[in-house]
């Protein structure tokens, strides 16, 4: 099985693209002018954002991997139109030149609104406020009714193989309240997924990834070696970024991660 891998450089492909080829597929990469490509991977020179360049990409696969996306930036014209243009150009290609390959899309917890009554379901309404995660609702909804076989991957807060985004979280979370909570995900289940979704266990869903446990930003804190100020003042929004993965486990997911607390101990954080 052929598989397009788009954003394979980033903070999940860069650690989705082993397991991958490791597990027996036959890895291709879509990358931009002067990036080097890992040994043994096939590469694409070309951009989502340059439909020209797509064709070559997708032709031939069986699944497209669809990773690439702008998150941290100000700049909301240029998440827009990387998250939801570049996703129609992607969506566009493969209709025209692989049409029957899965297509598999990341998405984020980052979705469901802050005052959602429980932790999100895949079914709540939606309706977030900032760029990125309205940029991916958009998305994802032109992937839904684009014809193709797709399916639509949530991910929390996503961590480990010494990818150091563990590390960086104080910096972003300094003036939350400590009792948030977060659902989490490891990168070794986050190829246990793709890989589910390869084999066609989330064909037409959309599915929330999460491990055992959400831990609170002053638990995750302290494992990355800070203190975030305590507090006991009520907590106004107790689901935000706390996601349901019911659906997940239904379809064969089991995590193998359970917690982060599990990763710390065992040196894989």
């Amino acid at each position: 099985m052929t598989v397009l891998i788009t954003g394979a450089t980033g903070l999940v492909g860069e650690r989705l693209l082993p397991r991958l080829a490791e597990a027996g597929f036959a890895c291709r990469v879509l990358l931009r002018a002067g990036k080097g490509c890992p040994e043994g991977i096939e590469a694409v020179t070309g951009d989502i954002l340059d439909p020209s360049t797509l064709t070559s990409a997708v032709l031939g696969v069986s699944a497209v991997v669809h990773l690439a996306a702008v998150f941290r930036t100000q700049d909301a014209d240029l998440i827009w139109k990387s998250n939801l243009d570049g996703t129609r150009n992607l969506i566009a290609a493969v209709k025209a030149h692989a049409p029957d390959a899965r297509f598999i899309m990341s998405s984020t917890s980052h979705v469901y609104n802050k005052d959602n009554p429980h932790p999100g379901r895949e079914d709540d309404p939606v309706d977030p406020q900032h760029a990125y995660p309205a940029s991916k609702v958009a998305a994802e909804k032109e992937l839904r009714e684009s014809g193709l076989n797709w399916s639509i991957l949530r991910f929390p807060f996503v961590y480990g193989d010494g990818d150091g985004h563990l590390e960086s979280l104080p910096e972003h979370v300094s003036t939350w309240h400590p009792a948030q909570r977060m659902s989490t995900i490891h990168h070794r289940d986050i190829a246990q997924a793709v890989t589910l979704a390869l084999d066609g266990a989330f064909d037409r869903h959309v599915v929330n990834l999460a491990d055992e446990a959400p831990s609170s930003i002053y638990e995750l804190a302290g494992m990355a070696g800070s203190r975030l100020v305590s507090s006991s003042e009520p907590l106004a929004n107790p689901w935000y970024l706390h996601v349901d993965p019911s659906l997940a486990r239904s379809l064969g997911f089991r995590p193998s991660i359970r917690t982060v607390y599990q990763a710390w101990q065992e040196g894989l954080s």
